[in-house]
């Protein structure tokens, strides 16, 4: 899966950042011809910021659909200090999007109250819309796990995504992050479907420690821009191509 721009970086951190509609569409598209399977989509608005505009989205995901129609979108509903559990479930209602995107501790912030949340993932589960749980830290974790058990979340087709790095304070992985991760999940490794993105240069080495230990992979500008030698990439799509190629040296 690739993830273009995210939510907060501009062209003044890479040139090459897609950030309206057609250069996603036409970055989408080249990083489909890499080998990317797929497309964690975040649009902005007028001004460049982060927005989960339902106008935006949809002539997003058209467009995608138009240009590369076998290419599954991924859109998100990250919150960025912007947004309430509820207008991010609203996006998803909405849309019936194919998947989305959702930070655990977003959409469920007290898991003594867990209605909205409850609600959400079952409406997911019924529109058959795949949500990928976002999970930032180990403490994510575990309380998930807990939610699992409490029948907050189905355990049915799960898929979680562990962000590596994001609470480093200068936002960089390292590939032992991982361990902790793969310790905890133990109990609900069965019936999971996990993967990682990783913050900072150690990305590449990251994704390919998530590849040797049976998880996937997310790559793309919203966590770095540099390759593994250290240059720095100039499309998604050539961060696409050096994931895609290091993947077959280990599977």
């Amino acid at each position: 899966m690739v993830a273009p721009n995210g939510a907060r970086k501009t062209k003044k951190d890479h040139p090459n950042l897609p950030i309206t509609i057609s250069e996603i569409v036409e970055e989408a598209d080249n990083c489909f011809k890499c080998g990317a399977n797929a497309i964690h989509a975040h649009v902005r608005d007028k001004n460049g910021n982060h927005t989960l505009d339902i106008g935006l989205y949809s002539e997003l995901i058209k467009e995608l659909k138009t240009k590369v129609p076998d290419l599954p979108v991924q859109l998100t509903t990250e919150a960025v200090g912007k947004y309430s559990p509820s207008e991010q479930f609203d996006v998803v209602r909405k849309l019936s999007p194919e998947s989305a995107s959702v930070a655990f501790v977003e959409m469920l912030p007290d898991i003594k109250d867990y209605k909205l949340a409850k609600n959400f993932y079952e409406f997911s589960i019924d529109n058959n819309i795949q949500v990928q749980h976002i999970l930032y830290s180990v403490k994510d974790l575990r309380l998930f796990i807990q939610a699992i058990k409490s029948k907050i979340i189905s355990n049915k087709k799960l898929q979680v995504l562990y962000v590596l790095g994001r609470y480093d304070k200068n936002f960089e992985s390292r590939t032992e992050d991982l361990d902790l991760f793969i310790q905890e999940h133990q109990s609900i490794i069965s019936f999971i479907e996990w993967g990682v993105c990783a913050f900072g240069e150690a990305e590449t080495d990251c994704l390919m420690k998530s590849y040797s230990l049976g998880g996937k992979a997310r790559v793309g500008f919203e966590n770095n821009f540099k390759n593994t030698d250290g240059t720095i990439a100039d499309s998604n799509a050539e961060r696409v191509s050096e994931i895609v190629a290091l993947r077959k040296t280990i599977l």
